[in-house]
């Protein structure tokens, strides 16, 4: 005899109003420029793969489970100890593990706009969302934030999808003007912005989150890791899951982030592409916001000199009818007039402003 289950209906109250997270979208098949998802268009360290190939050998044996070794270089590197770092299965992971362990009511935080994962881990913590919106200038309301009372507030920084970069000093008015935490998630902080991670050694109550996926090129490998006071490390690791990232990711992510000499080369390499599309872009008429991160945020105007969202929809759609593929942000007023574009190689620009010219002559 069959047995149903009314699944949806028997879930967690606060599980079934949850949306999930929607990733950019991945292409299917060949004779694409990719430049939706701030992927870094260069391939990882050359260290990395013998490193990968070496772990691949002892896929039977468990991982070392805290990351021990990945967590001491990080803590050196930033003249900490390993006692600071704590090591995620992606950034998004130390982002689900602070919010189930600080978030309380009256709940969590952040920007708008801003990454659009922080209602899905505040969500799948049953937490109340709280909103601070920007308006055209992107300017920080330290202000407003304060005035949240939020447990856990979360400033991306470079903002996303903006690009745009808060100065150290911003970042500490907010820091003393709450009593909770900050959580400055830095995914993007190597292309140019300006990190946090001074403020460590003053402020308890301050947490930086880092990926390797975008500057180190292991979007793949999915880790991720924060720098925190020892006592919120600690208590993060009492919910993180043993052995939570696999020996393969462990050695792969110590791999790029040692080799200093081809991260700068290729950090270098995004910055420079980064700033002769907006040169190219400016030189349209369009306005982009000025960006610290691998990505750029820009208004486009049609031959007509006409901006606004009918005018960004319809170049999205010309450029992904060009198999271009970047992302397009209807839901909000402050992001549906523009479009954010990744930053590729010199020959991935080349083939979006190829497709931007095209439509500006054909539209």
């Amino acid at each position: 005899m069959k047995k149903s289950y009314e699944a949806s209906a028997r879930a967690q109250a606060h599980v079934q109003s949850l949306h999930a997270y929607v990733p950019g979208e991945q292409p299917q098949g060949g004779g694409w420029t990719k430049l939706n998802t701030n992927e870094n268009p260069y391939p990882p360290s050359p260290a990395v793969a013998p490193a990968v190939a070496k772990e691949a050998a002892k896929l039977q044996f468990y991982p070392e489970p805290t990351s021990a070794a990945l967590r001491a270089a990080i803590g050196a590197d930033a003249d900490l100890g390993a006692e600071h770092v704590i090591i995620g299965n992606g950034s998004d992971n130390i982002l689900d593990l602070i919010t189930r362990c600080f978030a309380q009511t009256p709940g969590v935080g952040h920007t708008v706009p801003s990454y659009s994962l922080y209602p899905v881990v505040a969500g799948m913590s049953g937490q109340a969302l709280m909103e601070v919106p920007f308006d055209r200038s992107m300017c920080l309301d330290v202000e407003a934030i304060a005035a949240l009372q939020a447990r856990v507030f979360f400033l991306t920084n470079p903002n996303a999808p903006t690009g745009v970069g808060f100065s150290l000093n911003e970042i500490e008015q907010v820091l003393q003007a709450i009593d909770g935490l900050l959580v400055v998630d830095e995914a993007y902080v190597d292309f140019g912005g300006e990190s946090a991670l001074p403020l460590l050694k003053d402020y308890e109550n301050l947490i930086v989150v880092r990926t390797f996926s975008k500057s180190y090129s292991l979007a793949g490998m999915r880790v991720g890791y924060a720098l925190a006071a020892p006592k919120i490390i600690a208590l993060l690791d009492r919910v993180r899951d043993a052995y939570n990232l696999d020996r393969v990711a462990q050695a792969a992510a110590l791999a790029a982030f040692t080799d200093r000499e081809y991260f700068e080369t290729r950090r270098g390499e995004v910055i420079a592409t980064r700033e002769s599309t907006r040169a190219v872009l400016d030189a349209h008429g369009w306005f982009s916001y000025p960006s610290v991160a691998n990505f750029l945020f820009t208004e486009p105007k049609n031959a007509a000199g006409e901006s606004g969202p009918e005018v960004a929809a319809a170049l999205f759609e010309h450029l992904k009818k060009n198999r271009v593929l970047v992302r397009y942000f209807p839901g909000h007023p402050l992001t549906c007039a523009f479009i954010r574009v990744s930053i590729g190689t010199d020959n991935q620009m080349q083939a979006f402003l190829t497709a931007v010219h095209s439509w500006l002559n054909h539209a």
